[in-house]
Order: C-alpha cells, then sequence, then structure tokens
C-alpha cells in the first residue's frame, strides 16, 4: 500500500518564476525538488503567473505539466480544485500569500509546503544594516563589518522583527504543514529567537547528485572568478566592492592578474566595469558555469550581506576551485569542517587570502580536498531526497493530527482569510470593471 501510494502523488508547485537553473541558485534548487519527486515516480504540475524567462528549463521534457494562472482571480480555484493535488509547493512565501488561502479552501486535504531559498527578512535586514554602515563612512576595518559578519544573533533579530518582511515571512511558515529551509543556520535562527516549532520546518540545502569524476589541478587553471545572478542584490554589492576596493588590492600584489566576472542578466552598469587594463573583465552569463569555474584557479565571492545557500560557493566545490569569501559567504556552507578556501572580514584580508590561494599549491591543494569532504557531507542528493520524501509521507499520514498541534498557523490562516482573501477578491471585481 506505501509503495503504492508513493507512485501515485501528484505535487503542484507554483512557481514565483519559471524556474532557470543555469541563472539562479533559487531555480537550481527547485530543479533539485524536481528531480527527487520524480524519481519517487511522482506527478508534477507547475504553475506560474510570471513571464517566461529567457533561459527557463524545459520542464514539458521532463513530463511536467505547465500550467499559466492568474494572481487576484477566480480561475485558479477551478483549476485547483479540479487539479486535487496531494501535495501543494509554495515557491516563495509570497506565493503562500497569494495562493494559500484558496488553496486551502478549495484542497483542503492538500499537503502545504513552502520552499525557502533563503530567508528574505534576514537578507533584507542584513542589506539595510550595510547602507547604515556604508553611511556612517567607508572604513574598511574587520571592526567595521563586525555586526554584518557575526552569526544571527539576539540583535539582528530585534531589528528583523520590526519589519513588515519579517512578520509576513514567519506568518507564511505557520501556515504552511512545512517549510523547507536551505540554511540550518536560519533554522536555529527561526527556532530559537522566531519561537517556530522544528515540526514545521525541514532542513532541505541545495542537493548534488553526481560529483564531477575529475577536476583541473592547479597548473591547468588561471585567473579569478566571480559569479552570479546581476539581478540579485548582494551579487550587484559584492561585484562593486570587488571593483572599487577589493580587487586593487589583490593587483598590487599580482599586477598581471585578471578577474572574469559572469552573471545573467548582465545591467548596462555593470558592463560599464569592465576595463582590460585593470584585468577587470566583464563576461556577462556563462552557457556553462561550471566550465568557466573549472577553468578559474580562485572564486572570489566578496559577500558583504544575503542569506541562506550560496549556491557559487556549492558550484566551487564541486569544480574543485577553492573560493575566498566572507563569513556571509560561509554562513551554512560548510558545518563544523574545514571551509575549502579562505574566509575574511575586511577587503584586506580578502586580498591577502586570494593572493595567497592563488599562489600556494599545497594551500591550494588542501582546499580543494576540503571542498569534496564538504559536498559529501552536507550535500549529496541521496540522503536529503530521501529525507524529504519520508518527511512528506509521514505528514500525509499523519495532516489532520500534524494540523491541530499548529493552533498558532490555524489562527493566521483565519486572519488571513479575512484580509489577503478580501483583499484579492477585491482587486478581481475592480479589473472585472476596467
Amino acid at each position: 500500500m506505501a509503495g503504492e501510494a508513493r507512485r501515485h502523488v501528484h505535487v503542484l508547485i507554483i512557481g514565483y518564476v519559471w524556474p532557470e537553473p543555469r541563472s539562479s541558485a533559487a531555480s537550481g534548487h527547485i530543479m533539485q525538488l524536481i528531480t527527487c519527486f520524480l524519481e519517487q515516480g511522482w506527478q508534477i504540475t507547475f504553475a506560474s503567473a510570471a513571464s517566461e524567462g529567457e533561459r527557463r528549463a524545459d520542464l514539458k521534457a521532463l513530463g511536467i505539466r505547465e500550467v499559466a494562472i492568474e494572481l487576484n482571480s477566480s480561475s485558479f480555484d477551478t483549476f485547483v480544485h479540479k487539479l486535487r493535488p496531494d501535495v501543494v509547493l509554495f515557491d516563495q512565501f509570497l506565493m503562500e500569500e497569494q495562493f494559500g488561502w484558496r488553496v486551502e479552501k478549495h484542497v483542503p486535504q492538500a499537503l502545504r509546503v513552502l520552499e525557502s531559498c533563503d530567508l528574505q527578512s534576514l537578507r533584507h535586514t542584513r542589506h539595510h544594516l550595510l547602507k547604515e554602515l556604508l553611511k556612517a563612512g567607508n572604513d574598511e576595518s574587520a571592526d567595521h563589518y563586525q555586526p554584518l559578519f557575526s552569526p544571527p544573533d539576539a540583535a539582528l533579530f530585534r531589528r528583523m522583527a520590526q519589519t513588515d518582511l519579517a512578520q509576513r515571512e514567519v506568518a507564511s511558515f505557520y501556515r504552511c504543514d512545512l517549510s523547507l529551509v536551505v540554511s540550518d543556520v536560519e533554522i536555529e535562527l527561526l527556532t530559537r529567537y522566531f519561537q517556530v516549532p522544528m515540526a514545521l520546518l525541514h532542513w532541505c540545502p541545495l542537493m548534488l547528485r553526481d560529483l564531477p569524476p575529475g577536476a583541473n589541478g592547479f597548473d591547468d587553471r588561471v585567473h579569478f572568478l566571480t559569479i552570479g545572478n546581476f539581478r540579485h542584490a548582494p551579487n550587484w554589492d559584492a561585484v562593486l566592492w570587488l571593483k572599487t576596493t577589493v580587487w586593487p588590492m589583490i593587483r598590487q600584489q599580482l599586477p598581471g592578474a585578471q578577474v572574469h566576472v559572469y552573471g545573467a542578466y548582465t545591467p548596462p552598469k555593470a558592463t560599464a566595469l569592465h576595463n582590460r587594463a585593470q584585468g577587470f573583465h566583464i563576461m556577462d552569463w556563462a552557457e556553462d558555469a561550471l566550465t568557466v569555474m573549472s577553468d578559474a584557479r580562485v572564486s572570489l565571492a566578496p559577500l558583504r550581506f544575503g542569506a541562506g545557500i550560496k549556491g557559487k560557493v556549492l558550484d566551487a566545490m564541486a569544480c574543485g576551485t577553492p573560493t575566498v569569501t566572507t563569513p556571509v559567504g560561509a554562513e551554512a556552507m560548510h558545518g563544523d569542517l574545514p571551509f575549502p578556501g579562505a574566509v575574511a572580514r575586511d577587503a584586506q584580508g580578502l586580498a591577502d587570502e586570494a593572493v595567497r590561494l592563488y599562489r600556494d599549491r599545497t594551500l591550494w591543494e588542501q582546499a580543494q580536498r576540503a571542498g569534496w569532504q564538504v559536498l559529501q557531507a552536507r550535500f549529496r542528493h541521496e540522503q536529503h531526497c530521501a529525507a524529504l520524501v519520508a518527511r512528506i509521507h509521514e505528514l500525509l499520514e499523519n495532516l489532520e493530527a500534524h494540523r491541530a498541534a499548529n493552533f498558532t498557523g490555524a489562527m493566521l490562516r483565519h486572519h488571513q482569510h479575512k484580509s489577503t482573501q478580501y483583499m484579492s477578491q477585491w482587486i478581481e471585481a475592480k479589473n472585472r470593471k476596467l
């Protein structure tokens, strides 16, 4: 009977965007979840109200049904009632806000799952903190960035808790039956400070299915690399900091060094940073990110703010490429194991560590081996897929008792129906008149 249930689970994924796994780690995580579900023989429908991006994944080729849906439209009610999925997965809490009440009303038996690619309120709070630090002065000392580069603590929680974004995001965690959190550091923040019950959370980081059989050695590589979607604010800030502060310090020690900057959706303001004489090359989007990563000797990820799992750091590990980053970039990536590269708290520290790794073969090879150890210990697809599937089956079999234990979630859903629902219906009625 259990095997029968496994073959016939139907998952509806409601996407904030159509996934572009070669453009962002968030889309990559969705595709990894899809791969996991397909391995179980589950049926998948992917629905989104977003326009189609340039590099969207071919879901139809995987046997996945694609459905375009509308925001603030009762047409979704008819669609989801007819579909009758067993599991509804919301990609980002904004999708749960928009469609969660409709799912509960029309398919109440469906397990509601939230996929959190990062804790957005943590990322935004850190961004505001960075702006405050920069406004106070351009001090590049390690002490200057201490508030940003410390692990999430009570002080950061107090800043987050005052924001509308955190209140909305954590409310969504409570309203769902299960939330997939990619960062174990963020799970600690949610359970310790926001008091979210662990029963509502599940650690599900990025999952690597196949490790590369080999990697280029030290002598086969040249140049530095940095990579990241330019639409993601932490990545753009990292490129600016690299260009104005970190890279000149590297060039002082390595006058002939080059850095190749890759990223999807490169804007004109990024293209304008290209300077061949300074060895600063804007390369636009990489057709194959793993290939260019494998050709680089050192990956630079000078992230001053952010949250979640960093796809660029994971890809670097998979390619055997050491990374130089900040505590924010290393957060939730290596657990208690050595970081596969170097972590520094200021621009000079980043530059010094980058030059050391670029020059020192022994240090470089140690970092490469450390990356493979971290991948095996923390990011294996088989381990996390099996745990997630088991958790979903457990909840499907005990959903009534699970929901009965979550009174806060029931209370929040009740009030959501009285606010979000009526606002959505008002917008739909207004649109009909236009």
